[in-house]
C-alpha cells in the first residue's frame, strides 16, 4: 500500500504564492515520476506539472514560467513552487505518483486526496 501526503494548499491572493509538497510511502521500490494535476470545478483533471526520475520536468503552458516542479528522492517527495498566482489557478491540486513494487513490477499509478488552492482578493 502507498501512502500520499498532500500539504501547502490555502487561499492567497492574486499574485501571491505557494508552495505544494507531496510525501509519498510505503510498498515503493522506485519512483518514476510524481507530478501535479488540477482541477477547477466543471472542468476536467489537466496536468499541471511532472518531474521524472531522470529530473524530466513537464509543465502546462497555463503555468510555464511561474510554477517550478522539483523533488527530493531521498524522501520521496515533490513540491511545486507557485508564483504570481491567478484567478484562474483556483483548483483542488492532486499529487500523482508512478512507481514500482520491485524491480520486475508494472508501474502504478496513486493519486492523493487533493488540496484546494484557492486564488482571490
Amino acid at each position: 500500500q502507498v501512502q500520499l501526503v498532500e500539504s501547502g494548499g490555502g487561499l492567497v491572493q492574486p499574485g501571491g504564492s505557494l508552495r505544494l509538497s507531496c510525501a509519498a510511502s510505503g510498498r515503493i521500490w522506485s519512483i518514476n515520476a510524481m507530478g501535479w494535476y488540477r482541477q477547477a470545478t466543471g472542468k476536467e483533471r489537466e496536468l499541471v506539472a511532472i518531474i521524472t526520475s531522470g529530473d524530466s520536468s513537464t509543465y502546462a503552458e497555463s503555468v510555464k514560467g511561474r510554477f517550478t516542479i522539483s523533488r527530493d528522492t531521498a524522501k520521496n517527495t515533490v513540491h511545486l513552487q507557485m508564483a504570481s498566482l491567478k484567478p484562474e489557478d483556483t483548483a483542488v491540486y492532486y499529487c500523482n505518483v508512478r512507481y514500482r513494487v520491485s524491480i520486475l513490477s508494472v508501474v502504478y499509478d496513486y493519486w492523493g486526496q487533493g488540496t484546494q488552492v484557492t486564488v482571490s482578493s
